[in-house]
């Protein structure tokens, strides 16, 4: 049985793990720009981001003084045996942060949009955001926390069929080109595209892309994952590197991810995660052993299914 304590149990410990550890694939994507880093300003900063990485895990605290806003992806099995439901998941997991938010401890960035107030805890009107996913023929519940900026580093545009891919890719540009000058994002990045669905699917899709996909890994229709790599080499072509100096290490990897739209539109957005990337994944088995990873494997072929009906296996 799967019962609040232990999910409450779980979303403490990957708020700590998403504060203060970066993820493998993540370092490992950062070093690669470093070697082909060629501007000594650039470099010297990678250098730096390197080390407060490494000093963030060896002293156990948070890896940069902004904190984000912590955030959570559920995905539910069919056959999970849960004790208490959906609410008494949510209200574990904003339990969770609060206390996470004290311990680690975390900036307590939310408050109020009029009044201001705030109750020092990062919980309040909606926050934290909780989106929800299923899953066939699974008896477990995995939980992702994502603390990611929420000023900047986003955009959204309406494109239509005949602006096709040139146009994604000068959409894309002009966002880049745009964060990067204004200071809007903290690069070098994993950037999210998400094409298609209506407007908030759009937003939605940009941002899972971006925050909860591995470096490295492609989207399974090849000519989805073609653009990603050439969308990737642009974002680094642009002569920019980190914290908008010069270089040529403004993307870490581009991933996107699409939707069923209508018939006369293309909207897109872009999504810029930050240079902490900061995500951590529990998963908690029907026995109530919980395992802990840095790959969310948020998107399944369930998840990527385009019929009515699905095999059940």
């Amino acid at each position: 049985m799967i019962n609040l304590e232990t999910v409450e149990s779980a979303g403490y410990e990957i708020m700590k793990k998403a504060a203060i550890d970066i993820p493998a694939d993540y370092l490992g994507g950062i070093k690669e720009v470093q070697k082909a880093e060629t501007n000594t300003l650039s470099g010297y900063v990678i250098k730096t981001m390197v080390d407060n990485y490494e000093a963030a895990t060896e002293d156990r605290r948070p890896m940069c003084a902004d904190t984000g806003l912590p955030r959570y992806y559920i995905k539910i099995g069919d056959d999970a045996p849960l004790s208490g439901g959906f609410t008494g998941i949510e209200r574990a997991l904003r339990s969770a942060t609060a206390r996470a938010t004290l311990d680690v401890p975390l900036r307590p960035n939310r408050v109020h949009p009029l009044w201001r107030t705030e109750h020092n805890n990062n919980v309040g009107i909606n926050a934290p955001e909780m989106e929800w996913s299923f899953e066939p023929d699974a008896d477990w519940v995995d939980i992702t926390t994502v603390h990611k900026g929420g000023l900047f580093g986003t955009d959204y545009r309406m494109l239509f069929p005949g602006d096709g891919i040139d146009g994604i890719k000068r959409f894309y540009l002009d966002t880049l080109i745009s964060f990067g000058k204004r200071g809007l994002c903290c690069q070098p990045a994993i950037v999210g595209v998400g094409i298609g669905g209506s407007k908030d699917t759009c937003m939605q899709l940009g941002k899972q892309a971006a925050c909860l996909r591995s470096v490295g890994n492609r989207n399974p229709d090849k000519k989805i994952a073609k653009l990603e790599m050439e969308l990737k080499e642009i974002g680094n072509g642009i002569g920019m590197g980190p914290m908008g100096f010069v270089g040529s290490s403004m993307v870490v990897d581009c991933h996107i991810e699409v939707g069923f739209t209508h018939t006369g539109g293309m909207p897109v957005s872009v999504h810029t995660f930050c240079l902490s990337s900061r995500r951590a994944t529990a998963r908690i088995h029907a026995s109530g052993e919980i395992e802990y990873r840095t790959d969310p494997q948020w998107f399944t072929p369930y998840m990527r299914r385009e019929t009515v009906e699905w095999p059940s296996t």
